[in-house]
């Protein structure tokens, strides 16, 4: 949790200092890029691991600052859809450099980074991905 919160302070101040949008902002921009077609608020709440009520606030700020469109859900008449912009896109793409080079500096010189392969294979590990579905525990 504390190299978590290093980490992440490094790049909100990165972010920060280049006049740019917090990183919540850049996942959840990265998540939204990801789905072409749209995704569900619920679906992004899943990929973000946020509290319902942190992402409708989110989302109205990528709405308000025109990153972010909503708009409805084929053959469901009450859901909604969210799709980038061509603004959200743009940001999304400005933050990578900068936050990317604050990775950077952060691991720079420190063990994690001569491990990086390895640490990225144990927190895959940790998170399921790579691995079939498991059956749930009776």
């Amino acid at each position: 949790m504390r190299a978590s919160r290093q980490v992440r302070e490094a790049v909100e101040r990165a972010l920060k200092a280049a006049g740019l949008p917090p990183l919540d902002w850049y996942d959840a921009l990265w998540e939204i890029e990801q789905a072409p077609e749209g995704i569900r608020p619920n679906a992004l709440e899943t990929r973000l691991l946020l509290p319902q009520y942190g992402l409708s606030r989110l989302i109205a700020r990528l709405v308000e600052a025109g990153y972010v469109a909503r708009g409805p859900s084929p053959g469901d008449g009450r859901g909604q859809l969210l799709h980038l912009t061509d603004a959200g896109r743009a940001v999304r793409r400005a933050m990578w450099p900068v936050y990317g080079a604050a990775l950077t500096r952060t691991f720079a010189g420190t063990r994690a980074e001569s491990e990086a392969a390895r640490l990225a294979a144990l927190l895959k590990g940790l998170t399921g991905e790579g691995r079939p579905p498991q059956p749930p525990i009776a």
